[in-house]
């Protein structure tokens, strides 16, 4: 007999990051969603901003999907296209998608833990194990605290970091990466990311500075919705182009690779919208020979990633998983050892969260003020 939904819960985790992102982001969010059914079955899933929009994200949640969803047959992916017509005009992606991974996430939780499987396993492991690259969220960083984290990475045995780009000065980056190949040596990859901060001709500078240093790719250079300049500059860099975690639709990443704008694409689960959605945008990328990265979110990203044909690279940022920000009530559902991530198999997603981790104890993660009211400090 087919389960039908009876319910959907939400509530939001504000996690203070344990090395700071920057002045902007100090914080993630963590919107944990919970999906029960008329036969007894209960999913747990999540949503996640790390700046922008979680109590919109919730408010979409509770107020706008979980009547629309109630009823329905428990069924990930026929819930996914029915919610996302439901949802259309609110937007095709953004804070639309990222709610609805919430919805999402739950149902493919559900679906494995009935099946008595892992995700990883009910959807088919491809692989024992993926490539995990260090990455840092670090252009604030000093000189000398950014060889620092490089060290780190290097002493795990990671074999590819990431490091930010886009200071005022290209003379600086190019300082910077150029310390960074020195302690990586020649034969670990290099990747840059410049987070949308150059136009098109400051990136054709950047490039005339930067890509002698032996760069992986260059991710986002440029504002992610200009498809007419990724075109450009994709038909004259000397270095591969990375980008997707900031394009919501499998109609976007569409478009890129059809404009052939794009060497890398690097949907993130939750803003595309969850598993279902990508698992699409997954196969997309293989039918047009197209590199796929899945972007941040370890414990999610590499469980998707082992059920891939291609090779793909998770990516790792230093000290920010789930189980290093103390949120999950429960050991994680990934190990990585030596720059390699395995599965542990645990049933569904493998993810249980905290009703009130430790940090949520101190005064200054109380909740949050209400429209108008003082904010209190949100760090200690």
């Amino acid at each position: 007999m087919t389960s039908r939904i009876t319910g959907l819960s939400a509530r939001l985790l504000t996690v203070p990051l344990r090395r700071s992102w920057g002045p902007d982001a100090p914080e993630n969010h963590v919107i944990v969603t919970e999906i029960r059914t008329d036969d007894g079955g209960v999913g747990q899933g999540f949503s996640w901003t790390p700046t922008i929009g979680p109590e919109a994200v919730k408010a979409l949640l509770e107020f706008d999907i979980a009547p629309f969803v109630t009823g329905l047959e428990a069924n990930p992916e026929l819930v996914w296209d029915q919610l996302w017509r439901r949802l259309h005009e609110a937007g095709s992606g953004g804070l639309t998608t990222i709610a609805m991974a919430g919805v999402d996430l739950a149902l493919w939780d559900l679906q494995a833990r009935r099946a008595g499987s892992s995700v990883t396993g009910l959807l088919g492991r491809r692989q024992e194990s993926v490539e995990v690259y260090g990455s840092g969220v670090n252009l604030h960083y000093t000189l000398d605290e950014l060889v620092g984290q490089v060290q780190r990475w290097v002493a795990a045995g990671h074999k590819a970091v990431k490091i930010k780009v886009g200071k005022a000065d290209i003379r600086e980056d190019a300082e910077r990466v150029a310390a960074v190949r020195s302690v990586l040596g020649p034969d670990r990859k290099l990747m840059i990311d410049a987070n949308q901060r150059w136009d098109l001709p400051t990136t054709f500078r950047a490039l005339d500075v930067l890509a002698g240093y032996g760069l992986e790719w260059l991710e986002e250079p440029i504002r992610a919705d200009d498809l007419w300049a990724y075109r450009r500059l994709r038909k004259h860099s000397p270095v591969p182009i990375a980008l997707g975690e900031n394009l919501h639709t499998i109609y976007r990443f569409r478009d890129f690779i059809e404009a052939e704008a794009v060497d890398i694409i690097q949907p993130n689960i939750v803003r595309v919208g969850g598993i279902t959605p990508f698992r699409r945008i997954v196969e997309l990328a293989r039918t047009n020979s197209i590199k796929l990265m899945p972007h941040l979110l370890p414990e999610l990203s590499g469980q998707l990633a082992l059920t891939m044909a291609e090779p793909t690279l998770v990516e790792d940022v230093e000290d920010a998983s789930f189980e290093q920000l103390g949120v999950l009530d429960g050991p994680s559902p990934i190990r990585i050892t030596n720059s390699l991530l395995t599965v542990t198999d645990q049933p569904g997603l493998g993810l249980s969260f905290m009703e009130k981790p430790a940090f949520m104890e101190k005064p200054a993660f109380t909740e949050r003020p209400a429209f108008g009211e003082q904010p209190s400090l949100l760090l200690p």
